[in-house]
């Protein structure tokens, strides 16, 4: 299977709550409500975005991703008022090993509420059936505890901390890696788990 298969027209997916759906640049205010709060990029490889220009920026990012058939993030749009709240897709995808990474961020505003996991166990199930992966995996700094705590409502597992693997902000950080094989999610929801 090749990246350019699946993402040549990122498909959208659909929750209970949520709508995962390619981003436009009519995107732009409801991007910079959530992206400009400096709690937000806490944890993250991306600083805040200071002016409406940085999140035109990264939306129009995004679009050549979406263009040039690249793995890429959704925006996750609130059913109830349509709005932008975050966003979440894959980091990277390695074909040939049938795994790949997922990454999130959400307004600060719905943290709690449960809607990041039902975003990411849709990303997940999307990527078992139809990108021929057999794990999946996700990352977050060791005091990131609400992210850790995601990625085990989604199946994940913990296995292990990758010591100062990324530069953040000018210093270096301990990872937490998850991950959720195939087979670990057919066993979770046989079980009732997820």
């Amino acid at each position: 299977m090749r990246i350019e298969d699946v993402f040549h027209n990122i498909p959208t997916l659909e929750t209970e709550r949520l709508i995962l759906r390619k981003m436009t640049m009519e995107d732009q205010h409801d991007l910079f409500e959530y992206a400009s709060d400096p709690e937000l990029t806490k944890y993250t490889i991306w600083d805040y975005h200071r002016t409406m220009e940085d999140s035109i920026y990264y939306l129009q990012h995004v679009l050549t991703q979406y263009e040039n058939a690249q793995v890429t993030n959704w925006g996750i749009i609130l059913k109830s008022n349509q709005k932008l709240i975050g966003t979440c897709g894959f980091v990277y995808w390695a074909p040939e090993h049938h795994r790949a990474e997922v990454g999130y961020a959400l307004s600060r505003k719905y943290w709690k509420r449960g809607m990041m996991s039902e975003a990411i166990q849709e990303v997940i199930s999307f990527g078992f059936d139809n990108m021929d992966l057999n794990r999946i995996e996700a990352r977050c700094n060791t005091g990131n505890i609400g992210s850790e705590r995601i990625m085990q409502k989604c199946g994940m597992t913990f296995e292990g901390i990758i010591r100062e693997q990324l530069l953040i902000k000018g210093q270096f950080e301990d990872i937490k890696l998850y991950a959720v094989l195939k087979k670990d999610l057919n066993h979770a929801l046989l079980r009732g788990d997820i």
